[in-house]
Order: C-alpha cells, then sequence, then structure tokens
C-alpha cells in the first residue's frame, strides 16, 4: 500500500513562531515617553507667558466671545464654546475657570470678573455653584493678556479638528509666570510657582531691560518676596530666598496674622498661608485640644462671612496669646511652607529656571511679540500712506479725474484711464475710485491729506524703534510702566526677618499650686483650686453617678490610674483642667486614651509618694478572689505611662484600692449577701499575675457585684456583715441595708 504523501499546505497551519520579546527600554521609548511629553507639554505646565493650555484656551475664547467689553453670561455658555478647543469634559473646564475668578480669591489680579458662588481658595469645604447658576465675563485686566493678539504678535495653529485656530500662547505685556500663582503635576516632572507683586515684577523687568546684567543682589531689592493673594506674613530669610531667585527652587515660610481680641478674650486669625485650608487648621486644633495639647483654648470656630476670612479662638482666663500663637505656629498649619519649583515650557523644553532667569525668558519672548506687532503696524501705516499718497496726486486736478472716469465708457478700463493720467498704482487708483461722489471735494481731500503728515512720523519713530535694540526695550520699559500704574496694587503680604521670629520652647515648668481631686465611680475626674472651693464646695455628679474617692493634691503631682482590665495608667495632675465643683470634670479615659471600645475606666487613683514602695494594692475579682500586691511590684526603670498585667485578668476586676493603712473591704455578691473584712486578713502575692484566695463562700452562681471601702458613712446598717476570717458565707442583705445616710 503506498504511502500517502504529506501535502505542502500543512505547513500553513504550523503555530506561529514566538514573538520577539521587547526590552522595557523599548517599551518605555515608544509608548510611555510620548505619552509623559504631552503631559507635559500640552497639560501640566506653564509656558512662558504663564498660562497652561487649558487657563489659555479658556480667555481666548471668552475674548472671541467677546467677553472682553460685553456684560457677563452664563458659565455654562463659555464652558461650551470653549470645548471646541479644549475638548477634555465641561467640569474640568469649568474648574479650570473658577480658579480664575474673582470670587474664588486664587489670584492676585483675577482673569474673570465673575458673579455667583465660586467657593475659597482658602476652604475645602466651601464648594462652587453649578456653571448654569454663575456668570462670567473677561476683567479689564485680560486686556494685558491679549495687547497685540489681532496684530499678529504670535503665532496661531488649528484645534483639534481644524475647524478654527488658537494662539500658541498669549502676549502678555507684563510677565505674568511670576504674576500668577501655578501648580501643575506632570510625568516625572512637576511646577509650583508663587506669586509675587506686580508693581514689583514690573520694575525687576524693566531693571534687566535697561541693564541686563543687573546682580541678583540689586534684584532681590526690587523683588523682596513673594505676595500671596491671601495676605499673610513671609518669613523672609535671605538664603533661601536667594536660591529661589537663581534655582527655581526653595522654600518660603508664611505665618498667618491674627488680633487679640481683649474684651472677648479671644484670638481673631485673619489670614492664613496660601498653601493650606481654614478645615486643616481648626482640625488640628480641634486635635490637640481633645489630646490636651492645646489647654489653653477652650473653642476654635469658623467666622467667614461677608466681611471676608476670620477664624476665632477662644482662651482659657490667664492665657497668654502671643505665647500660644507661638505654640500654635510650631505646632499647626498656621504656619506653613511653600514649595518653589519654577519649571516652565521655554520653546517646548522643560527648564527649571530662577526669577531672574525667567525675566530674561520674558524679556526674549516679548521682544519677538512686541516687533512682530510694530511690524504688523508698519505695515498699515504704509499701506494707508500709499493710498493718501495717491490721493494727494487727485488733489492737483480734481477735475481732471472726473473727467477720465466720466469719459471712460467700459467700467473695467476706470482703474487703467486713472492709474495712466495721474501715475499712480492700481491699489491707489482704486482706492480714487471708490470714493463717492459727495466725497469729491477739495475740503474732504485735504482732510485725508492732512494724515500724511502724522502718518509719515509715525512710520519713521516705528521705524527706528525697529532698528536700534535699546529703543524696542525702551517701548516695552514704557509699557511695563504703564501696567504698573494702572493696576498694580500694595503688597498683601507682609514681610518679616526670620531673626524677628522668637521660636516656640515648650515650657516643661508646671505651675504649683493645691488642689482638691475628686474621682466619680464613672471615671470623670474634678481637678478643682481651693479659690473656685471657697464659692461652692458641693460635688454634683452626672445621673447615675457618684463620688468613687477624693484626696488633697498638688498640680506638679503624678497620679496612677488602675483600671478594670488590669492595666495602670501613669499621669501628671496637670494633664487634667481645673473646673468647679459644680462641673462633671475630664472623662479621665479621654485623656489617657484608654481602650473606651472594651469598656475600660479607672477603679482607683493613687497620688505617686516617696515612701510608696513597701505599700500594697488590693484587688477584688468577680468570682469572689482577691489578693495584695505590693506596690514596688510596679517600680519600672523609666516611669512608664502605661503599664499592662498589674494584676491576674482571668475573672474581671470589681474593686481595686491603694492600701495605705488598713481598712475594712465591703463585698456585696449578685444575691445580696455581704462580707466585710479586714484588708490584711486578703494574703499579699509576690507576683502580679497571682490569681488570689477566695474571700468568701459564693454558692449557686454568686459573683461579686460590688466592693467598696470607707463605705461607714455612705452605708451605715453594713456593720453586721463584718467577718474574722476568710471564706464566710455573706449575710443576706434587705433593701434597708443599702439606704444611705442622708447625712454622709
Amino acid at each position: 500500500m503506498p504511502r500517502k504523501k504529506i501535502s505542502l499546505s500543512n505547513e500553513a497551519k504550523l503555530p506561529p513562531a514566538p514573538a520577539r520579546p521587547q526590552p522595557i527600554t523599548e517599551t518605555i521609548e515608544f509608548n510611555y515617553m510620548p505619552y509623559a511629553m504631552s503631559v507635559i507639554i500640552s497639560r501640566a505646565i506653564p509656558e512662558i507667558d504663564g498660562l497652561k493650555p487649558s487657563h489659555r484656551k479658556l480667555l481666548y475664547t471668552m475674548y472671541k466671545m467677546g467677553l472682553l467689553t460685553g456684560q457677563r453670561t452664563k458659565s455654562a455658555n463659555v464652558v461650551g464654546q470653549t470645548m471646541k478647543l479644549n475638548p477634555h469634559g465641561d467640569a474640568a473646564i469649568y474648574e479650570t475657570m473658577v480658579r480664575l475668578t474673582r470670587g474664588n480669591a486664587t489670584l492676585l489680579h483675577p482673569f474673570v470678573d465673575s458673579k455667583g458662588s465660586f467657593g475659597k481658595q482658602y476652604s475645602s469645604d466651601m464648594m462652587y455653584a453649578a456653571s448654569r447658576y454663575t456668570e462670567v465675563k473677561l476683567d479689564k485686566f485680560c486686556e494685558e493678556l491679549f495687547r497685540g493678539i489681532d496684530k499678529n504678535a504670535v503665532d496661531f495653529i488649528p484645534n483639534y479638528d481644524n475647524t478654527m485656530e488658537e494662539p500658541v500662547l498669549l502676549p502678555t505685556s507684563f510677565p505674568n509666570i511670576l504674576v500668577t500663582p501655578n501648580k501643575g503635576i506632570a510625568v516625572g516632572m512637576a511646577s509650583e510657582i508663587c506669586p509675587f507683586n506686580l508693581g514689583e515684577v514690573c520694575d525687576a523687568a524693566i531693571q534687566l531691560l535697561r541693564h541686563p546684567n543687573t546682580p541678583v543682589e540689586h534684584m532681590m531689592e526690587i523683588i523682596k518676596a513673594p505676595d500671596f493673594p491671601g495676605g499673610g506674613c513671609v518669613i523672609y530669610d535671605q538664603t533661601a530666598m536667594r536660591q529661589v531667585f537663581e534655582t527655581g527652587t526653595g522654600s518660603v515660610r508664611i505665618r498667618s496674622r491674627y488680633k487679640y481680641d481683649k474684651e472677648a478674650n479671644c484670638i481673631d486669625v485673619l489670614q492664613i498661608p496660601y498653601s493650606t485650608t481654614i478645615e486643616a487648621i481648626m482640625k488640628k486644633i480641634t486635635d490637640g485640644i481633645k489630646s490636651g495639647a492645646y489647654k489653653e483654648i477652650t473653642d476654635v470656630r469658623d467666622e467667614i462671612d461677608l466681611n471676608g476670612f476670620k477664624m476665632t479662638i477662644d482662651l482659657r482666663r490667664g492665657t497668654n496669646p502671643e505665647k500660644l500663637m507661638q505654640k500654635l505656629f510650631k505646632t499647626t498649619p498656621l504656619e506653613d511652607s511653600f514649595k518653589c519649583n519654577f519649571n516652565v515650557l521655554v520653546g517646548n523644553q522643560p527648564r527649571q529656571l530662577g526669577i531672574v532667569d525667567l525675566l530674561k525668558e520674558w524679556i526674549k519672548f516679548r521682544v519677538e511679540c512686541v516687533t512682530r506687532e510694530l511690524n504688523f503696524d508698519l505695515g498699515k501705516k504704509n499701506d494707508k500712506l500709499h493710498l493718501l499718497l495717491g490721493l494727494a496726486k487727485i488733489l492737483l486736478d480734481i477735475d481732471k479725474a472726473i473727467r477720465i472716469i466720466r469719459g471712460t465708457e467700459d467700467d473695467s478700463l476706470v482703474i487703467p484711464n486713472l492709474m495712466k493720467g495721474f501715475d499712480i498704482s492700481k491699489l491707489q487708483a482704486e482706492y480714487v475710485a471708490e470714493i463717492k461722489l459727495r466725497n469729491l471735494n477739495k475740503n474732504y481731500i485735504l482732510d485725508r491729506l492732512a494724515e500724511i503728515e502724522q502718518l509719515e512720523a509715525d512710520i519713521a519713530e516705528i521705524e527706528s524703534i525697529l532698528k536700534d535694540e535699546l529703543k524696542l526695550k525702551a517701548y516695552i520699559a514704557g509699557q511695563l510702566a504703564e501696567v504698573k500704574k494702572k493696576y498694580g496694587q500694595p503688597r498683601r503680604t507682609q514681610i518679616m526677618s526670620a531673626d524677628e521670629i522668637e521660636e516656640y520652647v515648650e515650657d516643661k515648668s508646671i505651675e504649683d499650686y493645691p488642689c482638691r481631686l475628686v474621682l466619680s465611680r464613672e471615671g470623670y475626674l474634678k481637678k478643682i483650686t481651693y479659690q473656685s472651693l471657697r464659692g461652692n464646695d458641693k460635688n454634683e455628679f452626672r445621673e447615675n453617678d457618684e463620688l468613687l474617692q477624693q484626696f488633697e493634691a498638688k498640680n506638679t503631682d503624678e497620679l496612677l490610674f488602675f483600671t478594670n482590665k488590669g492595666q495602670m495608667y501613669r499621669s501628671p495632675v496637670n494633664d487634667f483642667n481645673t473646673c468647679k465643683a459644680s462641673a462633671v470634670g475630664d472623662y479621665v479615659a479621654s485623656v489617657l486614651k484608654m481602650d473606651t471600645t472594651d469598656g475600660e475606666k479607672p477603679l482607683w487613683m493613687v497620688l505617686v509618694a516617696k515612701n510608696m514602695a513597701d505599700k500594697n494594692m488590693v484587688f477584688v475579682f468577680e468570682n469572689g478572689k482577691g489578693v495584695r500586691i505590693p506596690m514596688s511590684k510596679y517600680e519600672t526603670k523609666s516611669p512608664r505611662r502605661k503599664l499592662t498585667g498589674v494584676c491576674n485578668t482571668e475573672s474581671p476586676v470589681i474593686g481595686a484600692f491603694f492600701e495605705d493603712k488598713p481598712f475594712d473591704v465591703l463585698i456585696v455578691t449578685t444575691k445580696d449577701r455581704a462580707v466585710t473584712l479586714k484588708s490584711t486578713l486578703i494574703p499579699v502575692k509576690a507576683t502580679r499575675s497571682a490569681a488570689g484566695v477566695q474571700l468568701l463562700t459564693m454558692k449557686g452562681g454568686q459573683l461579686v457585684r460590688m466592693v467598696c471601702r470607707d463605705f461607714e458613712g455612705k452605708y451605715p446598717h453594713m456593720r453586721s456583715s463584718k467577718k474574722l476570717s476568710l471564706g464566710q458565707t455573706g449575710v443576706q442583705l434587705s433593701a434597708s441595708d443599702f439606704k444611705t445616710d442622708p447625712q454622709a
């Protein structure tokens, strides 16, 4: 049987050869790098005109809509029109517009005159209204952004669908790159430019136009420091500022401005750093109040209204406001830093430039814009002069011009006959032929000819400017002086030397004064001064709460708190606020950051003393056992804030007492059986983990529900339950036994 031949067509059915692995370097080069460059050039980094593409497209759209001189229109209209140039969604366009408005208070010189709610730069909670509710137009200040844009000052490129054109840059007549704050995060780089005062920036640009080699030291005298829209106070550091001038990187410290209201005993913060928000500051202060870091403060609140920004800090009586503000400046965003990173696109190339170099690059850009604008004007004036010179020849014989026109039978021969009759060009002949019959009089022609002299003077001046670089720079300097005079404003941000700042140093000393400490059964502690006790020494407690213990102490003393979870906390008396006897007091669990979710609360507090090592702690557990543990077992090498495992926790701790001397302890079970024992009957154990011994006999699933000491004044009927040995059965109590003594 012959073998079957294999068809060559089967080769086509073989699996394809594996693709060549692509090195990561090629992936980055061909896929990632174009994306990174697109983000850098087309989105995130501002150009030498001080604008990102999104800003430029929005402002140019409003300019073409006639909003520089017209009435306000709904923001939604502007957003819709801008999408012809910027097809990235209406939400992104509107957010861009919000930042440029007067209402948002982000810019020293807003570009958009707004009506409606646009939120505030200094608040993260104050949101802007929807675009259908707000109205906008271009601010008059934008005239300086568009000066010369209709005179070929800058290049234009097609938009994304080639239906219209947009400017590559705006021909700003001032260094907007240093006046308008800007922030952008690209791929692999970022830009953060702080604003400077318009008048100072114009003066600095004029100085460089006249003296390009001006040293940095002199420039630093002209542009003193950033000027933020929100005001505040710049802490001037010459070294850091010089770094910003030379490299474009560095940090600027900004401090809030405030005033103290003596009558209301509060601090009104009127201006905050540009780089933070009121919510961030209030959260930091509120957290500090809760943790006890700012005991001098009773409340902080937002009082922003139509009059502007205000945050009020209420103080406790006797607080030094200056010292408190030093503390807040160090520990809260009331003093913050602005990180400068002057990355700018120059000729589509990202460059990091200092202030002086930025001004020099802007001057190059502006020289080019003004040159193109002057050439445009020169061409227009030459064209008009050419027409008027032709009209001047007509003046020699108006009647001849009329005869030529009337005598020409064919309309197409009028222009050639005029050109031949008066020796003028075709453009001049067309201009003459278009003059209305009623204007063919001597006075009209003389009025037109009077412009020739002015045109010739203007042309000569423009040509002289274009030929002389010094005159061109002087012309630009004149424009800058005009901008400063028209729109310059006093500095909003004050400047103070770093040498004048008194750094806050935490005062470790604690005021020493006597006080009474009152601890309630629910874990509230009152620190009452003797001065307060003079008026009223009657303790009041929350509903279903009562006195647990009280004793005299000093504000410099330390306390130990033993909790129902077998833990010990050490705390200075100073950590607790002073209050009146009628107040609730501080919740100990919050002050000491106990685990309140697990129901942890203090059972007893002990005043730390030198001779307490030979004393004991007495613990009584829910299972009826008890133990005494020497205080020496709680000594540590360093005063620890928290100590765990201070006693056995196999059974919940119901009572804990400090045995400075023998005392009677009352134990009551869930079936109202009571035993009163002398504390010395409870054995002392050498380890903290000891489970203890049975203090009383409990049957039928009984548990200990209450343990007291020093109860004679409160429960006088409990004396009958006293036992002289351990392991006794409790005495059955009646309801009358739980009646408290009204005299106690």
